[in-house]
């Protein structure tokens, strides 16, 4: 397909720009930049560049130091959750080359992380998936980070219209632009259709939700939104603004050009989010101050040329042909079926069906990435994208291939049901890479998943339970809006050090609504958490009401109640022989202490 502006050799500095609507190919993929990478990364490894003036390089090219010494992170950037087989492929290669670890961890963001990566496998690395359109760049830093959307966008019942031509525009806008490059702290954005908000709007700095007014499509634009250690659901600046002439992206670079002079928030970078300033001014200063912004000569200066940034595939006319034959069950049906209950979500297009495969604590491996990209071509047209619960949907499946392709994902381990239901747990990395980690929540989640699974849960409304945990109170594994939420902590015992989860209840995302759950005032050895959630399931079900769902339950109730439910399992423990295990973490093999470094980001 032919580019739609020019401006020299595509991939140069020179041109930047060049926009291929190609499935997967989102951002711009610039040559030099891995040149420069290269070249920064033996300039800093040789002594000859500052540690912290190499550090804002590389965030910017998705590049996030860990806390074990000499390795990186890369955090590839999966626009709209959008991903190829291709490039499923890409990342099988790169992770068997350079992830020791073996495995690419799908994100709450959509992105794709590889973990444990030196520097100079790191410059090889996003060289080597930027042959297949993949892109790191922004990926870390005070910059718009990834942009997400509902995975289900252009094919789901309740849609106003597909934002993702505007979303994919959005990113092409602000990628390498010069007003998002060092921000106060980083920006993250997501795109939304639907009055179900699958993209859980209330929970970003800023969010587009899509609205028609007299005829024409726009915005309304929420601002200010985010978890961490001060959690706020994003209020409405504006209720509708255009899509089509570029005023979505003015405001929004009107937004960000305030933000970056608030010098103030600089100081503590920890505390430096754009929901900081709404918090203390409000969100009328903040549309005064956009307003006033929307008048200057900048305005003038730029083209917010969506015709030519909108990221356009006709998927449809993509999509498989209809099957010659096709299997169907023979015999029990049950497990199939309960598969297509939880896990297949029927699109508007008549005998189409996007499959969602549950992928535990978002790890793939190099066999999963190839396996699944050959599903991907034969099954769905080569189409797929991530979801913010760390799960993959293949789109356009035709409804007769339904059965055979969940009988190949049976095969590779990936045919479970239960997506989006109470074993369908998220989490974050944790202390298995991340600077700011505290406890090891990927093993948390590992032990809640087993503990979930030989409850054998079959009530309906119980299934509806979601569990999330983070590693740090940051939030990155959405524990805010869960209905049973940890984030890691430490109990002191004498000279020893217990690692332990402060809980949450009662939050939501669903049908439209954010709500954060309300913390507890219990702290709970991480060992005991299982133990914990175990009890406060059978206490829901016994205690329930008619058709009460749990958020329902716990704000019926109150914090008291499920923090006297776990009384006892929050008692401290007495360190010695008999309970030395209770000082390690899952799935470590050594006393636990608190190690938690600076996040880059902030620095």
């Amino acid at each position: 397909m032919e580019p739609t502006s020019v401006r020299g050799r595509k991939g140069s500095i020179e041109n930047p720009e060049v926009i291929e609507n190609v499935p997967g190919h989102v951002i711009p993929i610039v040559a030099g930049e891995f040149d420069d990478f290269d070249n920064e990364a033996e300039k800093f490894l040789a002594g000859g560049t500052p540690e912290n003036e190499f550090i804002g390089f590389r965030l910017k090219q998705g590049v996030y130091g860990q806390r074990q010494a000499d390795v990186q992170m890369i955090r590839v950037k999966l626009p709209m959750g959008g991903i190829t087989p291709e490039q499923m492929e890409a990342f099988a290669d790169v992770v068997e080359k350079y992830a020791p670890l073996n495995k690419g961890h799908i994100t709450t963001r959509q992105n794709i992380q590889l973990h444990h990566i030196p520097l100079r496998d790191a410059a090889k690395a996003i060289r080597e998936l930027s042959d297949a359109g993949l892109s790191s760049r922004e990926g870390c830093g005070n910059t718009v980070r990834n942009v997400t959307q509902d995975p289900l966008a252009g094919i789901c019942h309740d849609e106003v219209f597909d934002p993702t031509p505007y979303a994919g525009a959005y990113v092409r806008y602000f990628v390498r632009h010069p007003t998002t490059q060092l921000m106060p702290r980083k920006i993250k954005t997501s795109f939304d259709g639907t009055a179900e908000d699958r993209a859980i709007s209330g929970i970003h700095d800023i969010a587009f939700h899509a609205r028609i007014k007299d005829g024409k499509k726009g915005f309304e634009v929420r601002v200010g939104g985010g978890t961490s250690i001060m959690p706020r659901i994003a209020p409405t600046l504006y209720e509708f603004v255009e899509a089509d002439n570029g005023e979505y992206m003015e405001v929004a670079e009107a937004v960000f050009r305030i933000f970056d002079k608030q010098d103030w928030l600089r100081v503590n970078r920890a505390r430096a989010r754009i929901k900081v300033f709404v918090d203390k001014f409000g969100i009328e200063e903040l549309l005064r101050l956009v307003e006033e912004e929307r008048q200057g000569d900048w305005v003038k200066e730029r083209h917010f040329d969506v015709a030519g940034l909108r990221f356009d595939v006709d998927e449809e006319a993509l999509a498989p042909a209809p099957l010659a034959s096709y299997a169907t069950p023979n015999g029990d049906a049950r497990e199939f079926d309960a598969f297509v209950a939880s896990n297949v979500h029927r699109q508007r297009q008549e005998g189409f069906s996007a499959v969602e495969v549950k992928i535990t604590r978002g790890d793939l491996t190099p066999e999963q990435f190839r396996a699944l990209a050959k599903l991907m071509r034969e099954y769905s047209g080569g189409f797929a994208r991530t979801t913010v619960g760390q799960n993959l949907i293949l789109r356009w499946v035709r409804d007769e291939a339904v059965y055979a392709l969940w009988r190949e994902l049976k095969a590779l381990g990936l045919g479970a049901a239960g997506a989006q239901e109470i074993t369908d747990t998220v989490s974050c990395p944790g202390t298995d890479s991340c600077k700011l980690g505290i406890t090891a929540s990927m093993g948390l989640n590992g032990a809640m998943q087993q503990r979930l699974l030989e409850m054998d849960i079959t009530d309906p409304l119980t299934k509806r339970i979601h569990i999330k945990n983070s590693g740090c109170p940051n939030g990155c594994g959405q524990h805010h809006i869960a209905d049973i939420g940890f984030y890691g902590a430490s109990i002191k015992v004498g000279e020893h050090t217990l690692p332990a989860y402060i809980p949450h209840v009662g939050g939501q995302y669903e049908e439209g609504l954010v709500a954060y759950g309300q913390r507890l005032k219990t702290r709970l050895p991480a060992k005991r958490v299982p133990d914990a959630v175990e009890r406060w399931i059978r206490m829901y079900e016994a205690e329930r009401e008619e058709g009460e769902l749990f958020r329902a339950y716990a704000a019926r109730v109150g914090t008291k109640r499920f923090e006297d439910e776990v009384r006892d399992l929050a008692m401290p423990v007495e360190f010695g022989l008999e309970s030395m295990n209770m000082f390690i973490d899952w799935n470590r093999k050594v006393p636990f202490e608190v190690i938690r470094g600076e996040g880059e980001c902030a620095v």
